[in-house]
């Protein structure tokens, strides 16, 4: 059974830590038109422009949920592009309250850059006509490679836990990885991982937070019953030898594996009401994190996590929360569904 007063004492205590996000850091650039004319050039749709909103991504959408939350005591460890979505990227990092004091900029990268175009009529909802990324995804080079490693070992003995946040992007190398858990681990830091590629890469993190597709695709088969649940739990404890495996499963909520052999099981919250799950991953992770740096037991911070991405699921495109939110449906919620289960997965 879970206390709602402890865990309402954790979320109070979000906004007392600070965290170091390292990471592939993006912009989402979000261009509106009203449809105009059929182009006499090619028969294509012309719109006349409206509006543009820079949105953070990957990443930048990770540091923004904990901005959110940690009342801006938050870090940005990454690598931008020389060029001008480079500056929107750090403009809008800027505008989340994220320090962005040790992003490096790499002459020879592109910025991150999803640009979705979307269009609507008098007569129509607006939708998204197409999408144009910019993007390098071969890994940094040694130079840059180095530079992050020195900073990684510089800033974090000065923050109270540190986020992994791999979008396969090329920040995050097999070198910088090693360093960052192991400097963490060094310090007495928690380090949680969000990872959407082979979670066999990072050895020995305080937990990992995959979605059910990702590890599938790590473990090479599917999850499609209790045995196969259980049966991925050991595996990724076992092979990434993580203290703790978060595997989030959209409506079917979440399970938690710790490596004493307890499982938790956290039913979804609100799941008539689900809107739109883009960036729900990185708000589990952000979540999750800065609530055990806040003294939260693993299964607290799941549950933690698992309220935050509830909440921004309501919302449209890569959305945040905030402490107030979370204690406001934290007093509407019931915890008598949540399991704590007793099978030994040691």
């Amino acid at each position: 059974m879970f206390c709602k007063n402890n865990i309402k004492n954790i979320i109070q205590n979000l906004s007392k830590v600070s965290v170091l996000v390292i990471g592939d850091f993006a912009l989402d650039e979000m261009i509106y038109g009203e449809s105009h004319r059929i182009s006499r050039e090619a028969p294509v749709l012309i719109l006349k422009h409206s509006k543009t909103k820079n949105l953070l991504g990957a990443a930048s959408n990770a540091a923004n949920n904990i901005s959110g939350l940690n009342n801006a005591k938050v870090s940005a460890l990454g690598v931008t592009g020389a060029d001008y979505h480079g500056g929107t990227l750090r403009e809008a990092l800027e505008a989340a309250n994220i320090d962005i004091a040790n992003l490096i900029t790499d002459k020879s990268r592109k910025t991150t850059t999803k640009t979705r175009i979307s269009g609507s009529s008098a007569q129509s909802v607006t939708q998204q006509v197409v999408r144009i990324d910019r993007e390098t995804r071969e890994p940094v080079c040694a130079e840059i490679e180095r530079e992050i490693i020195a900073k990684i070992k510089e800033l974090t003995p000065h923050f109270d836990g540190i986020l992994l946040s791999d979008y396969g992007i090329g920040a995050i190398t097999q070198n910088i990885i090693n360093e960052a858990i192991n400097t963490a681990r060094s310090h007495e830091k928690p380090i949680i991982v969000d990872s959407q590629d082979d979670l066999y890469r990072f050895q020995h993190a305080t937990l990992i937070t995959p979605n059910q597709p990702d590890a599938e695709k790590t473990l090479g088969y599917e999850i499609k019953d209790r045995e196969t649940l259980l049966k991925a739990g050991q595996e990724l404890l076992a092979k990434t030898n993580s203290e703790k495996i978060l595997l989030t499963r959209g409506k079917d909520g979440m399970v938690l594996f710790e490596k004493d052999g307890n499982i938790t099981e956290i039913p979804a919250f609100n799941r008539t009401e689900v809107f739109d799950v883009t960036g729900a991953g990185d708000t589990v992770a952000a979540a999750v994190l800065l609530a055990v740096c806040a003294g939260g037991a693993a299964p607290e911070a799941a549950i933690i996590g698992n309220l935050a991405a509830s909440l921004v699921v309501r919302k449209f495109g890569a959305a945040t929360t905030t402490q107030q939110e979370l204690l406001l449906t934290l007093e509407e919620m019931n915890l008598d569904d949540i399991k704590k289960l007793e099978f030994n997965i040691r």
